[in-house]
């Protein structure tokens, strides 16, 4: 049993808010450690080559300066982990490249140097001192370079994910269908920009290795480092309290946090390493540039025959990585007949990583515009298109879903938003020299839980408070309330008594919080850390003759407030422990995540719905309003949750008209690699945004029902801003970013 009003549910602010404004939050890149060293990383001017020379004399000559570490100088790693995502129990490398083991070019940016001084300054101003020769041999940077040399992978995603797609017969499906869309929707390469920089403060204490990282999950770096260098994991401590936004460059393991440690080891000095804003673009991976192929097909009464979906892709020398942006295409619809295909490019480019919605974002846009194409053709209203291809079960294995909910969201968030007053004629609705317009997308994301267990620790205290610890780090989700409240619930205690301590591996381990799994793994771990102690505080109690609930069932005793009852009998959890002498009691719990391949799909679902603005003359177009329905399963604070469901719609936004970046094919560097010309989304540019949250039961993801939030907000956002752009003007747009120049 749990409090009276449980705290579960409660739209609760964050326990850590005050610290975060006041400044009083560490972050990696801020411990103050007596003795500090600077690191500054000098990145390859060239795309493709070898390194003939190095002259590193007059960085060392300049004052402070420590070390300078390059191929020449730099250990060589232990080993090479392989490239998986990141869980915990495995290493977690963003690429299966290590830099500074050879004279080898692979990519402009790659780290070639490493400079080591006393102040950051001194480090920065040494590191333009090192000259370095390079002996350049031509690149493939782009899909228009290397088209004729895509490959189909048998893997990608890190070996996870098959290369190839296949249900039914596509061919056959495609030739009967009575209509059919055929586009391509081509998407710029995007980059992660959190306000925190990825940074590792390193610090050896004899033989045992101190990491401050900025992760999504300090076991992952625990083990990849260990991995790296060749050290045990019992000598690596990683510790991550706060994390200033990740969204998928601080879920893979990259270089700097070994280099880091390699550094401090050299110098025999704590170093602090801090990735530049422009390092941020060629060293924590990327969103590919892509290209689309879609093809659907349908009767004439909407019936879905066939979707053919092909992808080609940018990557890199050493992976077979390709965002999987079929995933859902694939599930999303009632569609007989599939097929997907995946083709990458050897680029010369770093190997891309996750980024918010990795897959899903990209995907959908094409599967989403091709829908709202298909109901035009078919003079359907795009909602009523997507309800007559609704299937009740997963239709790549025949297995029911677990949950749904995507009706709902479709009627909730079309009644919210006001679907019902859409004018349907593309240009028919204006407001002076603006033209009106609404679309739609359907959102889904997979709910994929890791594949080991999670556990944590829950302490009960002689004073009547709780704490209960898990290792996950806390990157902006809100971990550190929503955790406190699964404990109190779970205890049966106020909110209020009970905290939640996480960030290091020193406590129990925690898969990194990918793929919008965090909330649901972590939850699992704490609810059963906390009634694993709450039985055990039960039984001592009707065990002990000095209680009042000597002698009753221990199914009869229920908890409020920490105080134990069994019908006019009663204990706190205070006084049992008092009694005993005993200053606190604990226990730990763990979760074992279904399989796989369990006999249920697993999605979390959503609706997408926009209202734009375009100016006829000036090409202008301005998102007035959007309005997003979610069905997460169970929501643990629908506070948190909504600011995650908003952000990620923002981002969408910022993904639809804004987010670019450009590679120079001549060059094969990134052309805007700065926040002054990588354009994201700003106040300015949000508009009214609506949440809605559908709860539902699920008893089969985990014990609390939780789907995940974190990344389904993004998904169908910009499909549902081209669809609205359409409907404004008229014109169909099959390419991310949307810009003025495609208006005019």
């Amino acid at each position: 049993m749990t409090t009276a009003t449980p705290a579960v549910g409660q739209a609760l602010d964050r326990v850590d808010g005050r610290s975060k404004v006041t400044g009083a939050a560490r972050y990696s890149a801020e411990i103050p450690i007596p003795g500090m060293a600077y690191a500054y990383i000098v990145g390859a001017r060239i795309p493709s080559g070898r390194i003939t020379a190095i002259d590193t004399g007059a960085a060392l000559a300049e004052d402070g300066v420590l070390a300078v570490l390059t191929h020449r100088n730099l250990p060589r790693i232990a080993s090479q982990p392989p490239l998986i995502p990141s869980l915990a129990g495995t290493a977690a490398p963003g690429q299966t490249f290590f830099p500074m083991q050879d004279d080898i070019v692979h990519y402009a940016g790659q780290h070639v140097a490493l400079v080591i001084a006393d102040t950051y300054e001194r480090a920065q101003h040494a590191a333009s001192l090192v000259r370095i020769s390079y002996e350049e041999t031509p690149s493939v940077t782009t899909i228009d370079q290397g088209r004729d040399q895509a490959y189909e992978p048998e893997r990608i995603f890190g070996g996870f994910l098959p290369g190839r797609i296949e249900r039914g017969d596509a061919e056959a499906g495609l030739a009967g269908a009575d209509v059919r869309v055929d586009a391509t929707y081509t998407y710029a390469a995007n980059n992660h920009n959190p306000i925190e920089p990825s940074a590792t403060t390193a610090e050896w204490q004899g033989d045992e290795l101190l990491l401050y990282d900025a992760t999504q999950g300090v076991n992952a770096t625990q083990i990849t480092v260990a991995q790296l260098l060749g050290i045990p994991l019992a000598k690596i401590r990683v510790i991550s309290h706060f994390v200033g936004g990740s969204f998928g460059c601080k879920a893979m393991i990259h270089n700097h946090p070994a280099l880091a440690a390699m550094a401090a080891r050299e110098t025999g000095r704590p170093v602090k390493l801090v990735l530049t804003r422009e390092q941020m673009f060629t060293s924590v991976g990327h969103r590919e540039e892509q290209e689309q192929h879609l093809t659907v097909g349908a009767t004439r009464d909407g019936r879905l025959t066939a979707i053919r979906h092909h992808k080609i892709s940018v990557g890199s020398h050493f992976d077979d990585w390709a965002e999987p942006s079929m995933g859902l295409s694939s599930q999303i619809y009632a569609a007989p007949a599939y097929e997907g295909v995946y083709r990458l490019i050897r680029g010369n480019t770093m190997t891309p990583t996750f980024m918010r919605a990795p897959g899903e974002a990209s995907g959908m846009f094409a599967l989403e515009c091709a829908m709202d194409e298909l109901a035009w053709e078919l003079g359907l209203d795009p909602i009523e298109l997507r309800l007559r291809n609704l299937s009740d079960h997963d239709p790549n294995t025949g297995n029911p879903w677990s949950s749904t909910g995507l009706r709902e969201c479709f009627e909730r968030g079309a009644a919210r938003f006001g679907w019902d007053r859409r004018a349907a004629e593309p240009g028919s609705r204006r407001e002076g020299n603006w033209l009106i317009g609404t679309g739609m997308a359907t959102a889904g994301y997979p709910v994929t839980p890791p594949a080991n267990p999670q556990r944590a620790r829950a302490r009960l205290y002689a004073d009547g408070t709780a704490v209960v610890q898990a290792a996950t780090p806390d990157f902006g989700t809100g971990v550190a309330t929503v955790m406190a409240q699964v404990a109190a619930d779970g205890l049966g205690m106020p909110f209020e008594r009970c905290r939640f301590e996480n960030g290091d591996t020193d406590l129990p381990s925690i898969a990194a919080a990918v793929g919008s799994a965090g909330s649901g793994m972590i939850s699992a771990a704490v609810h059963s850390a906390a009634t694993a102690l709450r039985n055990q505080m039960i039984t001592r109690a009707v065990a002990d003759k000095g209680s009042p609930l000597y002698g009753a069932a221990p199914a009869d005793v229920v908890v409020q407030d920490g105080v134990m009852t069994a019908g006019t009998s009663s204990e706190s959890y205070a006084a049992l422990l008092q009694r005993s002498f005993q200053p606190d009691a604990e226990a730990t719990g763990s979760w074992i995540p279904p399989r796989a391949d369990a006999e249920y799909g697993m999605l979390t679902f959503g609706a997408q719905f926009a209202e734009v603005a375009v100016d006829r003359e000036l090409g202008l177009i301005r998102v007035r309003r959007m309005t997003g329905a979610f069905a997460p399963g169970r929501v643990l604070n629908p506070k948190t949750a909504g600011s995650q469901l908003m952000g990620g719609m923002l981002w969408g936004l910022g993904q639809a008209l804004l987010e670019a970046n450009y590679m120079q094919p001549r060059t094969g560097r990134w052309a805007n690699a700065n926040l002054g010309e990588y354009l994201v989304a700003v106040n300015a540019d949000a508009p009214d945004v609506d949440v809605e949250l559908i709860e539902g039961d699920d008893p089969v993801v985990n014990p609390l029902g939780v789907k995940g939030v974190g990344e389904i907000g993004q998904v169908g956002v910009a499909a549902a801003i081209a669809n609205a752009v359409h409907n404004a003007t008229g014109r169909r747009v099959r390419k991310l970013p949307i810009t003025i120049e495609d208006m005019l």
